[in-house]
């Protein structure tokens, strides 16, 4: 599933090309996608209190599986826009689910060493994606992305189906439907106005479309954030928000919200100017983001132990460092640079973001009480999708204007194309900055009074 968030990345010119369709209406593949994931998200919170781990797990490989095939046979763009939203909400459920699990089983001195093998997914799984997407399109079209992805989700699901084992009680939690409309007016107006920075910045009745949508989603979260206040009172809110007074967990996630934003912005932009003002093929510049990715993977274990060690400071704050250094790096490409710097400079953000991603995950739940772990994950989810949904629509979206600007201006294709690369990554890095003074708030969790027995019932449990 976090293959699935890059792959089409890549393949955009391709089914641009299929489907006679602009790069804007493309675009909707990757924010429609995310879009799914930030409106699905909140209601994962009850959908654990309320059903088993495994029938859980089962729904959402099953929705991922039919989204996939029917995306690898889509006849239009719309089917497969629905097809992308079908995966979204097979991964939007899965993902709390793991953090969840994991929180819930693991002895609270190997979180940190456990988180890392999730790190590895987290990072491994985007970074293959365009790799792979390259190489597939290297000798079919696009549509082999989703069968290759048939196979291995489907293995997944039966793996799961006859291992996977309940976690955690049952509670019968009604379900508040005003609060899930309320979600998706929030989460859902908030991605699309965010999506639609292009078109408000051009004016014009489509501008003023995404300004209502977009207002009418602020309004929602407000609305959202009150009945959820409410609600809480009598532990009957769709989506817990205690998790959000908690200091360290809020920085914590505030952190990750901008490295989310970072990684899928760059992560969708870079292909692009590899592929517009460099002029190297989809699978050169799927291979670009390939070291790096698979660096991390292998380095994330090693920070989760270190976690366990040493604690969140000494990783995060020096980490995160590296990470708004190397934006700041990447903000300086022309036309004219070197596609082996570009992979030097992805390799050191990504050893920035292996020694990030695990120990910030696990600072931010451990901060919680058990009961709130499946409420931490699922806002912690939700807003990283949110923010991912804006880091790739903004950054697109300076890179899209600033380029046009320049051709208008009588500069060469790959030279405005450039100019719109290094502007977004510029944008990153000051928003990457203000993540980096964010982290100096971060604290190291003491130890759990409880630890030892809480590992002999969680053993058991397991």
């Amino acid at each position: 599933m976090m293959l699935n968030e890059t792959t089409l990345a890549v393949a955009l010119p391709a089914m641009m090309a299929d489907y006679d369709i602009t790069a804007a209406t493309a675009q909707w593949l990757l924010t429609g996608f995310m879009l799914t994931l930030a409106v699905v998200m909140p209601t994962t919170g009850w959908l654990l209190d309320r059903f088993s781990t495994r029938g859980v797990f089962i729904f959402a490989v099953i929705a991922f599986l039919i989204g996939t095939v029917t995306a690898a046979l889509a006849p239009s763009f719309v089917t497969l826009l629905a097809a992308r939203v079908a995966q979204a909400i097979g991964t939007a459920i899965v993902m709390p689910l793991l953090m969840t699990v994991a929180m819930t089983l693991v002895p609270f001195h190997r979180r940190g060493t456990i988180m890392g093998l999730i790190s590895v997914v987290m990072a491994v799984g985007p970074a293959l994606g365009p790799s792979l997407a390259g190489a597939i399109l290297s000798f079919t079209s696009w549509h082999g992305i989703f069968w290759f992805m048939v196979p291995l989700i489907a293995l997944a699901g039966i793996i799961g189906a006859t291992k996977l084992t309940n976690i955690g009680e049952q509670r019968d939690t009604p379900l508040d439907v005003l609060s899930v409309i309320l979600s998706a007016v929030a989460f859902g107006g908030l991605v699309y106005g965010l999506s639609s920075v292009s078109t408000i910045l051009e004016g014009g009745p489509a501008a003023q479309i995404a300004i209502v949508i977009f207002s009418a989603g602020i309004l929602g979260l407000g609305f959202f954030v009150w009945r959820q206040l409410a609600l809480g009172k009598h532990e009957r809110a769709l989506l817990d928000l205690r998790p959000l007074a908690v200091p360290n967990y809020t920085f914590s996630l505030a952190v990750l919200m901008v490295l989310f934003a970072a990684l899928l912005g760059a992560l969708n932009t870079l292909p692009l100017y590899l592929q517009g003002s460099l002029l190297v093929t989809a699978l050169i510049a799927g291979l670009v983001l390939l070291p790096g990715g698979l660096l991390e993977g292998v380095l994330s274990p090693f920070f989760g132990r270190l976690y366990d060690r040493f604690g969140p400071r000494p990783l995060i704050i020096p980490a995160m460092a590296v990470v708004t250094g190397s934006i700041f790096w990447l903000a300086t490409v022309d036309e004219h640079t070197d596609v082996w710097l570009i992979v030097t400079i992805h390799v050191i953000f990504s050893i920035g973001l292996a020694g990030l991603f695990s120990p910030l995950m696990t600072t931010a739940l451990s901060s919680l009480p058990s009961e709130l772990f499946g409420h931490g994950s699922a806002i912690l989810n939700t807003l990283q999708q949110l923010a991912g949904a804006a880091g790739t629509a903004v950054m697109i979206t300076i890179y899209s204007n600033v380029s046009a600007e320049a051709q208008e201006q009588g500069v060469a294709e790959t030279t405005a194309l450039a100019d719109g690369a290094n502007s977004a990554f510029l944008a990153t890095g000051f928003l990457s900055a203000v993540a980096l003074i964010l982290s100096l708030f971060i604290k190291k969790i003491p130890a759990e009074p409880t630890a030892s027995g809480d590992s002999n019932r969680q053993a058991s449990t397991s």
